[in-house]
């Protein structure tokens, strides 16, 4: 498709004049910390620039593709402590994709920053609206612009050079000029327009594709309607039933001949590469990204995504509090956020990580921004589990919050006002919070009446103090006991070596103090209870008791009972958390505490690495609604399942996964000199119970990361595939140092689509990055 660069930016420079122009406006950082900066829309209506007024030449830029949403007025935690200085009108934020800081921004009118919001919105609009084959276009002209270094709107042989480079290409001087030559239909001696698509499709021929199009075609050319049906069925093991009807449909969405092979029913070269880099071409199954599953079982059937000291923004021990860290976790679909609430100034509760140095937060606005995001993106419940430190005069002004700022959003008695036997359904807890935390007494007394005539109980308030459990957990290790001994801890946090001093205080017991009835009513089918044993479960346990443990309790647990782990599981649900020793905020592998049927697996959302990306995994199913059920064997009572001997279940039916990993596509480069280019190989790892966790490699391709070529194939055996995820890992190999990651794609192994297909890759914040992918073939096969 030809793109022609001049036409299309001409019609946008006219919709987003004012912000082509160019606006000063005051970044704020803090109440002390308000800079003025010169933004401005380049020409190309893709790239925000700006530079402080005093930098010289020294400029940045950023893409409006990393812009998530604009939020208007003080919506921001920076810009409400500006809010006597600055009014609403003037305020807006940018919120970013992705783990990084928004940006808030104040305009010098209303009418500017209506301008600059307006703007930004539709800019956005439009990017979300954008076909395949246009965010191409959109991605080549951006090449055209990185390398047009004298702004001429053409290209001459050495700023070839150099895009290539840029490119992660490292191609032989003679064949790029070869094909510079050949695009150069004008013999100018540079290229414009059309001539650099054409340069552009010359670097990007899919001989990969081309060789499966032709082993299909039966004249070479185009695929017929036969063809597509052939190809269909026999290599993406499409349905039968539907298959002709489903090649008709791929035909007109993907072919883009109107006049010629679309009119004779078949698809040409192009459109066949379209639909294979299509959302019905990746390796996800579109249907299971819908909500598809079973949403009326017990809440406890499912595994519900959730988020550890959501608070944080950043470490455990001087960390920054934040309401964003809510937002940003809701707005990724999960459904269980932590609040740890301690007594704060003025009679108003806050919420911090206690015994430690992080920043400070109000408890009503943590209420508030559940009021406002809570149902966002995904309409089932929201679990707040609460780590209460309170005494009883800030617990009834934490009730008093909740009832007051979230009203009916919060679940204040049973739905039918009867003692209920099980677990509601996500279903019939569509738009409710549910408060987790200490109750007193059970549901059947506080539906048959007050517990006792006074209105607290003495008791532990908390079941999850953090720093208890550091020392239960830890204090065990010899090199720990002698730190104790001399009353010093020494922990790196963010590259620094911190000196912690502790007494008796720093480590409490678990606190018993007085709960307060007011907020003791707001917990409904989440009370926490001390864990003694699975018998005592069995035995004692309601449904609607919720026990925490951490991580090392979990392994524990798991190590010495798994069968009965996963037993109780069906019956209650399990919170696990990592261990206060993760004062960095890293996380423990989700996986092991999946495989025990844990529903509420709480990770540092504000981490990226491999275990938040399994949970991106797991959750990008079933709509990302953050619930996804449970495999059946986890369900039911009366079936035994042990993730250490799957192979001892009801029903185990072993399958072999061979993947055969072609080739890559405009990998991203992660070195910034221009000369470096990558050395890519593919890691697929399988996560899943302990027989099923492996990891194979490709070999890696020397300086090549626009199109490497491997077909290399990897087998696995997957045991358990109902819990198994897939992770494609690619990395840059260094035979001198430690490999640099260049993307990765996770997805449920029960999700995947057979044949040949793409997977587009994402980056370690979990965003995309387009047109970054890989083209695999995937077979499942039975081996029982």
């Amino acid at each position: 498709q030809k793109y022609k660069l001049k036409n299309r930016t001409k019609s946008n420079q006219t919709l987003f004049k004012s912000m082509i122009v160019g606006t000063v406006m005051r970044k704020i950082k803090s109440r002390t910390w308000k800079k003025q900066r010169y933004f401005k829309l380049q020409e190309d209506c893709m790239t925000i620039w700006y530079k402080s007024k005093k930098a010289g030449n020294a400029h940045s830029t950023f893409s409006v593709n990393d812009v998530e949403t604009v939020r208007e007025g003080h919506q921001s935690e920076v810009l409400l402590s500006i809010a006597d200085e600055f009014p609403p009108d003037r305020c807006f934020t940018l919120v970013f994709r992705g783990r990084r800081g928004n940006l808030d921004l104040v305009a010098d009118s209303a009418d500017e920053a209506q301008s600059w919001i307006k703007g930004m919105k539709k800019l956005i609009e439009n990017l979300e609206n954008m076909g395949e084959s246009e965010k191409l276009d959109q991605w080549i002209c951006e090449w055209f612009k990185k390398a047009d270094k004298n702004n001429d709107g053409r290209m001459n042989f050495p700023e070839i050079r150099v895009l290539l480079k840029m490119m992660n290409v490292d191609m032989n001087e003679h064949h790029a000029h070869r094909l510079f030559m050949t695009a150069d239909k004008s013999q100018t001696g540079t290229l414009e327009d059309d001539e650099f698509v054409l340069f552009y499709k010359m670097l990007t021929q899919r001989e990969d594709v081309l060789r499966v199009f032709q082993d299909y075609s039966g004249d070479g050319q185009k695929l017929s309607l036969r063809d597509l049906e052939e190809f269909l069925r026999d290599e993406q093991l499409e349905e039968v039933d539907g298959v002709q009807q489903l090649a008709m449909e791929l035909i007109q969405r993907y072919e883009p001949s109107d006049t010629g092979t679309k009119m004779l029913k078949a698809m040409s070269i192009d459109g066949f590469l379209m639909y294979l880099a299509s959302a019905e071409g990746s390796i996800f199954h579109p249907r299971q990204q819908s909500l598809y599953q079973d949403m009326t079982q017990p809440l406890n059937h499912y595994f519900i995504s959730s988020s550890h000291n959501t608070y944080l923004m950043e470490d455990q021990l001087r960390g920054h509090s934040s309401v964003e860290g809510y937002i940003r976790a809701l707005k990724r679909g999960c459904r269980c956020v932590e609040v740890d609430c301690w007594d704060g100034p003025n009679g108003e509760p806050i919420v911090y990580h206690g015994h430690t140095f992080t920043s400070k937060i109000l408890f009503k606005d943590v209420v508030i921004a559940l009021r406002n995001y809570a149902f966002k993106v995904s309409e089932y419940p929201v679990i707040l589990s609460t780590e209460n430190h309170c005494g009883v005069e800030q617990q009834r002004v934490m009730a008093q919050h909740l009832n007051t700022i979230l009203g009916d959003k919060l679940l204040k008695s049973t739905l039918d006002g009867k003692i209920p036997v099980s677990f509601p359904s996500p279903e019939e807890l569509k738009g409710k919070i549910l408060l987790k935390g200490k109750k007193i007494g059970g549901l059947e007394e506080s539906l048959n009446g007050p517990v006792e005539p006074e209105d607290s109980l003495t008791g532990e308030v908390s079941d999850e103090d953090e720093a208890a459990d550091i020392d239960e957990d830890s204090l065990h290790s010899n090199s720990l006991r002698r730190m104790a001994k001399v009353g010093y801890w020494c922990v790196w946090v963010g590259g620094c070596l911190c000196f912690i001093q502790f007494n008796s205080r720093s480590f409490p017991q678990k606190s018993k103090q007085r709960l307060s009835k007011e907020l003791s009513d707001c917990v409904v089918y989440c009370k926490s209870v001390h864990f003694s044993s699975f018998k005592h479960s069995r035995i004692h346990s309601k449904f609607y008791e919720i026990s925490s443990f951490t991580e090392s309790k979990a392994r524990k647990h798991l190590r010495e009972a798994g069968a009965e782990f996963v037993h109780h599981n069906a019956r209650q649900l399990t919170r696990v958390y990592p261990s206060g020793l993760r004062t960095d905020s890293s996380n423990f592998n989700p996986q092991e505490m999946w495989n025990t049927g844990t529903q509420i697996v709480a990770l540092n959302f504000q981490t990226a690495g491999v275990e938040m990306d399994l949970n991106d995994g797991l959750f990008s199913q079933n709509g990302r609604c953050g619930y996804v059920l449970k495999p059946d064997f986890m369900r039911m009572s009366e079936r035994s399942f042990d993730p250490e001997v799957p192979i001892n279940r009801e029903g185990y039916r072993p399958l072999s996964l061979c993947i055969q990993v072609i080739s890559g596509q405009q990998l991203p480069k992660v070195n910034i000199k221009e000369s470096s280019v990558v050395d890519p190989f593919v890691r697929v790892e399988i996560h899943g119970v302990p027989l099923d966790q492996a990891k194979q490699e490709t070999r890696y391709i020397d300086n090549n990361g626009f199109n490497p070529v491997w077909y290399d194939t990897l087998r696995f055996t997957i045991h358990a595939p109902e819990l198994a995820l897939v992770r494609f890992v690619v990395e840059d190999y260094d035979k001198a140092s430690r490999n640099d990651f260049v993307g990765q794609y996770s997805l449920p192994f029960s999700c995947i689509q057979q044949g040949y297909r793409h997977i587009h890759l994402l980056s370690k914040d979990g965003t995309s990055i387009p047109p970054a992918s890989l083209f695999v073939h995937v077979r499942i096969t039975n081996l029982v």
